[in-house]
């Protein structure tokens, strides 16, 4: 047999990539339908995320399998580190979308709505920020920086301190350390979730702030919504994690799939305290 070391692995051919696809494309055609009166609809979206979960689960369990059964070599490492850089690059593409569009409404399209030449159509508006435009009339109030989104930056950032104690344990190999380290983690990512939800019906029933509020209600949901999307899908990832780990995985010298979660997680932290600073405080 032929040295794993010497050649690239090539893996068997495999149903994940269209149980996937198929997966989206339920999810994707069920909410459009549902969301425009097909009561059928939301089943459709409900099947395409029954099949997701299954495809993560076995997809998930090919890999570690793959892993532990020694058929990734050094080059397959490098390829894996490769392809986690450019997903979180196109992460950060994503969120430079959103953080692009809120600095052109607070620092452009806002202030020339209240220009001289605009005052003529919207003499009551007032172009300072947060403003949810010249045609919305209906009052809100924005959604203060100190109280549930201080406290979850202070839950993220250390989270961020727990994830990388973890890694420090699994360097060290000392197991006991990477396990705690990973659930104080995924505790305080769900710490997080269940912090946002609260802020979310905090906004719509006191503060009458919602997705349609304008400039600011759109925005802000978008992205902090967005961003809570990415913590629930950091959640599962760590929880796999864990689930390797005290099924014995990783080694202190192999252990990437640890490494590509951990990278995420710092990333969404990142995220995160940009949003705090330009979304809540600012």
């Amino acid at each position: 047999m032929l040295n794993q070391s010497a050649r690239y692995f090539i893996p068997d051919p495999s149903i994940w990539p269209i149980t996937g696809s198929t997966a989206l494309l339920c999810m994707a055609s069920g909410a459009a339908s549902w969301f425009n009166g097909w009561a059928p609809g939301k089943f459709v979206l409900l099947t395409g995320v029954a099949i997701f979960i299954y495809m993560l689960v076995g997809w998930f369990h090919t890999v570690a399998h793959e892993s532990e059964g020694g058929q990734y070599n050094k080059q397959v490492d490098v390829s894996f580190r490769w392809g986690m850089s450019w997903f979180i690059f196109s992460e950060v593409m994503f969120f430079g979308a959103f953080f692009g569009a809120l600095f052109y409404m607070r620092v452009l399209s806002v202030p020339w709505l209240g220009d001289l030449e605009h005052k003529l159509l919207w003499p009551d508006f007032n172009p300072a920020w947060p403003a949810a435009g010249p045609a919305l009339k209906d009052p809100f109030t924005p959604m203060a920086a100190w109280g549930i989104p201080a406290l979850n930056t202070f839950l993220l950032l250390s989270s961020g301190v727990t994830v990388t104690w973890a890694h420090w344990g699994l360097l060290k190999n000392n197991r006991q350390q990477l396990i705690w380290g990973l659930v104080f983690t995924i505790a305080l990512g769900l710490t997080f979730l269940g912090c946002q939800i609260y802020e979310y019906g905090h906004a719509y029933s006191d503060l009458n702030l919602k997705l349609t509020t304008g400039a600011y209600g759109a925005s802000f949901f978008m992205l902090t919504g967005f961003h809570g999307f990415h913590v629930t899908i950091g959640c599962v990832m760590l929880t796999s994690i864990l689930g390797r780990c005290l099924a014995g995985h990783f080694r202190p010298d192999h252990h990437f799939g640890f490494e590509g979660v951990a990278w995420y997680w710092h990333f969404v932290d990142v995220v995160w305290l940009l949003l705090f600073i330009f979304v809540y405080w600012l």
